[in-house]
């Protein structure tokens, strides 16, 4: 029924402009998001065609017997058209498990999509993976996710921060000074954790030239030192926190704060929805319980981000 073929150059095009007519693609999954660090995995994204027409994408990557959908990505589940039927996907995946056993492919790790950046929806996947697949949840992260149509009441913490900044002359602002904010990421991801942020500001950069309008910065300055920010990825249903950091003198101020009432109340209140990003660790078996705290006192609640598995 489908004819499968392994993503090339030559498809970019089509690739493309699937993904923005598609109902549940972000820009994420564009080819000049997804190929600027090509050389860390090796592609093996696949294009499902049905009758000679592009019907579905998946993107994806190999390691050593296992095919990941995707390593490099935050979600990366099987992206389709407005056409797209529950038979249909159900036989896409039994003849994709095909296909791979065919290539040597033992096992499948499966991101999916979360519901909340679909236009439509989209969880035929879900049920073709279950029936068809057997396929067995592995991971499960929680984010914190706000409904902008019907915000949530901020907690009192919340407000006493942007108080706070007020009182002490803390000026928020859509910001292009990205080597600025990435000393402060840095800094504060190696005093806490001690690891790095995934992307080096070389990397967001590039990022940022090819996707002008959906990576956005914003920080806080005080006498114009920059004492916090949130780097922003904007999805048309979606707009989604990919960095949250401030120094500690940003922390004491309650910087944070103040840069999500703009955010929240100002620039992004007409999206659907506002996503904080994962508050979990060890693949969701560990809950940072003040992170999570923190978003869910700007009225964040769950959503999951779930990664599923299954053997060929």
């Amino acid at each position: 029924m489908f004819e499968i073929k392994r993503y090339n150059q030559t498809y970019k095009d089509e690739w493309n402009e699937f993904v923005k007519q598609s109902k549940n693609g972000t820009f994420l999954f564009d080819r000049d998001y997804m190929d600027y660090h090509q050389d860390r995995f090796l592609d093996c994204s696949l294009m499902f065609f049905k009758d000679s027409k592009l019907y579905a994408l998946l993107p994806a990557n190999i390691k050593e017997s296992t095919l990941y959908s995707h390593q490099g990505l935050t979600y990366g589940g099987l992206i389709t058209g407005t056409n797209a039927t529950s038979a249909d996907i159900i036989v896409l995946f039994e003849e994709l498990n095909a296909y791979l056993k065919g290539k040597g492919i033992s096992r499948v790790v499966y991101k999916a999509i979360p519901w909340i950046y679909a236009k439509l929806p989209s969880e035929e996947d879900l049920y073709a993976i279950f029936r068809t697949c057997e396929a067995r949840l592995s991971v499960r992260e929680i984010s914190s996710t706000i409904s902008l149509k019907e915000p949530l009441k901020w907690s009192r913490d919340r407000k006493y921060g942007i108080n706070r900044c007020k009182n002490n002359n803390v000026t928020v602002e859509k910001s292009d000074d990205y080597a600025a904010f990435w000393k402060v990421l840095e800094d504060n991801l190696l005093s806490t954790h001690g690891v790095k942020p995934v992307h080096s500001l070389e990397e967001i950069l590039l990022l940022k030239s090819r996707f002008p309008e959906n990576i956005q910065l914003y920080v806080a300055r005080k006498g114009g030192i920059v004492l916090g920010g949130t780097l922003l990825y904007i999805n048309r249903q979606v707009v989604h926190s990919q960095y949250i950091s401030a120094s500690k003198e940003g922390k004491a101020l309650r910087v944070i704060d103040a840069i999500y009432n703009v955010i929240l109340n100002e620039d992004y209140r007409n999206y659907p929805y506002f996503d904080f990003g994962k508050s979990t660790e060890d693949g969701g078996k560990y809950l940072n319980e003040s992170l999570i705290y923190q978003k869910e006192g700007f009225g964040g609640r769950g959503v999951c981000y779930d990664t599923y598995e299954w053997t060929l």
